[in-house]
């Protein structure tokens, strides 16, 4: 599994992105304060030591310092000052610093003084060093300098190293990021939350009139996009309702004329041509009320209402089997949403519809997961193909070809089923069960 560091949110990669660049920023001001200190340290303590080699020289020259009697004689003078012929002994756990020599050396050339060879090593520290812990620990370093073969060994000190200058960056960094990271995530959020409400906002069904307008807040350009929104979506508002007056008044002039055309028609004397002239109207008249309900699925002006599902389903159960239907119930979970009851019931009839026009009988449940409910219609038919699953719920789209509504209508009722769901939040899914027949899926945001 790919691990992924970058946040998606814009809060998120905002303070992430600034919680990186602090890190590096810090990081480099470390290194460079490192390195500015250790060339403190080498510099005082380099330029102490070549004070006192120099000074040692012309002291030596000038016969005032007397050759030490013995090594234990040395290895007491070694913390002062000692010149002898030989390399003095050191004490047991001197480090080597071959920086502060190399330091030491090019100072001395820099004054003419020729040394053969430079040599430095920190002291160990003593106990009560140890336990007495200064407040500004340094370390003794003993430079030793090769000079017309003899060895002038000279005391110095250089701080004791970088604790304090990393307790320091520590501190710093943690201020700083509590210092910059709260604003900027407060910024953000302040930023962000117009977007998210936007978010929401573009996800809600458009077909909705009651929508109010978002308000416009954030910065200057999320106002402006919030503004550009807020128009968009009243021309979609306006568009929608005047398609609606427009099917109004098609559905109207076009039932009329049906409506006067099936009585003229019931004059006619010849039984057969008579029937066959009704069975067309009574067609179109259905034809026409599929269209007008399919475009206006998403458009109802009925009222969001708590619905509990074993109600519902038991109602259509019971609407079916007074009709002769073979429609069962079988397990409901006990939970309700939130919908239009009108359109979740055509909804629902659609797909029973198709269920006993494709199969024998038709067997409705509900189950619940996850905070979503999903109703179920079953039917023991030959099921689908997952080509005709992906087109059936387009309009017009059938598995039978032709057109006669005595096999299967004018192909709107998927369609219709498909936008009343996504209307109320849901959505519409078909399956194929694995002992043969469909399932229908309607699956909506369960209501506390």
């Amino acid at each position: 599994m790919k691990l992924r560091l970058w946040p998606k949110s814009l809060v998120g990669q905002l303070v992430f992105a600034v919680a990186v660049m602090l890190f590096v920023a810090q990081a480099i001001n470390f290194v460079l304060l490192s390195r500015g200190m250790r060339q403190q340290a080498l510099a005082h303590g380099g330029g102490m030591a070549v004070a006192r080699v120099i000074d040692a020289i012309e002291r030596d020259r000038r016969g005032e310092f007397r050759r030490p009697r013995s090594d234990a004689d040395a290895r007491e003078r070694v913390q002062k000052l000692v010149i002898s012929d030989d390399m003095p002994p050191l004490p047991v756990g001197a480090v080597r610093l071959p920086d502060l020599a190399q330091y030491v050396s090019g100072l001395l050339d820099e004054t003419n003084v020729h040394v053969e060879s430079v040599d430095a090593w920190a002291l160990p520290p003593r106990d009560r060093q140890r336990l007495r812990r200064p407040a500004f620990p340094d370390r003794p370093v003993v430079v030793v300098a090769k000079v017309d073969e003899r060895y002038f060994a000279v005391r110095t000190r250089i701080a004791a190293g970088g604790n304090r200058l990393q307790g320091f960056l520590v501190w710093q960094t943690l201020s700083l990021y509590l210092l910059l990271l709260v604003p900027i995530m407060l910024i953000a959020w302040r930023a962000a939350r117009p977007l998210r409400d936007l978010t929401r906002a573009a996800r809600a069904n458009p077909a909705l009139r009651d929508a109010e307008p978002l308000e416009e807040e954030g910065p200057s350009d999320v106002r402006g996009l919030i503004a550009a929104f807020n128009a968009y979506r009243t021309r979609i508002a306006t568009m929608l309702s005047d398609k609606d007056r427009m099917l109004g008044a098609v559905g109207h002039d076009l039932r009329t004329p049906l409506a006067s055309l099936r009585v003229r028609v019931e004059q006619v004397d010849d039984d057969l041509l008579r029937d066959k002239m009704v069975a067309s109207i009574e067609e179109m008249t259905a034809m026409l009320s599929d269209i007008l309900a399919l475009a206006r699925s998403g458009a109802g002006t009925e009222a969001l209402k708590r619905l509990p599902l074993r109600d519902l389903i038991g109602e259509l159960a019971a609407d079916y089997r007074e009709r002769g239907k073979d429609v069962t119930v079988a397990d409901v979970a006990d939970v309700a949403v939130l919908a239009r009851p009108l359109l979740l019931k055509r909804a629902l009839r659609n797909l029973t519809d198709n269920a006993l026009a494709y199969g024998q009988r038709g067997r409705l449940s509900v189950t619940a997961a996850a905070g979503r409910a999903r109703i179920i219609v079953s039917d023991d038919g030959p099921g689908l193909t997952e080509e005709h699953i992906r087109t059936l719920v387009e309009p017009f789209a059938r598995g039978e070809q032709s057109r006669n509504r005595a096999t299967g209508g004018a192909g709107l009722g998927l369609s219709i089923a498909r936008d009343i769901a996504e209307g109320e939040g849901g959505a519409l899914m078909l399956h194929n069960c694995p002992d043969g027949g469909l399932d229908a899926i309607i699956e909506l945001p369960v209501q506390a």
